[in-house]
């Protein structure tokens, strides 16, 4: 199964992604993370994981892929064949307790350019990418929506965003649901940083109430692990929960 986890800015998209990607090792699955995120210099971390290389450089590096692009008028395919997870090269990707992390690519200076190169490849990666019953994908996805708009999550099976106590993020609700049915994919709920006082608020204002899936109190623990760049531990049962869920879709 192969799953989008999206949403705002700040609101827990890779802490989730990492405690669901060991939540279902746990289980015995293969999961591979995939960090779509150029921006995010944490998820590794938070899997006690090396940082790999940028997948684009299977493909000559983020300017070349971009050459390669605009020289066919961005009809270039990059991928042939389908793949799976053994057909990652290992130089793209680090693995830790069933748990395999590859990273689309990073902005690593300064007037580098827009992200679309790495954008495209993931694209055509997910959409030639075939995994077995008992293998997962959880693609971490940048803030916002622009992955609807690039097509990332035409590949994928089911759409999860993650929803925390801000209007921001409930009025983003609704746009997230709409474009994940515009495609037919179902999309999942998950309330994060929950508190007694704010939950009645969320349920109140999120676009459909009866597709939240799991809510997850604010965890000091987890807050200060994800802080100073630590390895996440703890267990959630609303994430076990989930990881359950999830199985029971398969």
């Amino acid at each position: 199964m192969k799953i989008t986890i999206c949403g705002k800015g700040g609101c827990g998209k890779s802490t989730i992604t990492s405690l669901l990607a060991k939540a279902l090792a746990r289980r015995g699955k293969e999961v591979l993370v995939i960090d779509s995120d150029e921006s995010n210099y944490g998820l590794h971390r938070q899997l006690g994981m090396e940082l790999p290389g940028d997948f684009t450089g299977y493909f000559g590096g983020k300017e070349t892929v971009l050459n390669d692009m605009m020289l066919s008028k961005f009809t270039h395919q990059f991928f042939q064949e389908t793949w799976t997870l053994k057909d990652i090269p290992e130089k793209y990707y680090s693995l830790k307790d069933g748990v395999k992390l590859m990273v689309s690519g990073k902005i690593h200076q300064a007037n580098e350019g827009c992200s679309c190169a790495m954008g495209t490849v993931m694209t055509q990666f997910v959409q030639n990418l075939r995994l077995a019953e008992n293998q997962f994908a959880l693609l971490d996805m940048e803030a916002g929506v622009e992955h609807f708009g690039r097509g990332i999550d035409n590949g994928v099976d089911l759409v999860l965003m993650i929803v925390d106590p801000s209007y921001e993020s409930l009025q983003l609700s609704r746009k997230v649901g709409e474009l994940a049915e515009s495609i037919g994919k179902p999309f999942y709920y998950i309330f994060n940083k929950v508190t007694e006082d704010n939950r009645e608020m969320m349920y109140e204002n999120v676009w459909k109430t009866e597709q939240v899936a799991v809510c997850l109190e604010a965890d000091p623990k987890i807050m200060n692990e994800g802080l100073t760049g630590k390895e996440l531990s703890e267990k959630p049962e609303p994430v076990e929960y989930l990881a359950e869920f999830l199985l029971s879709l398969v």
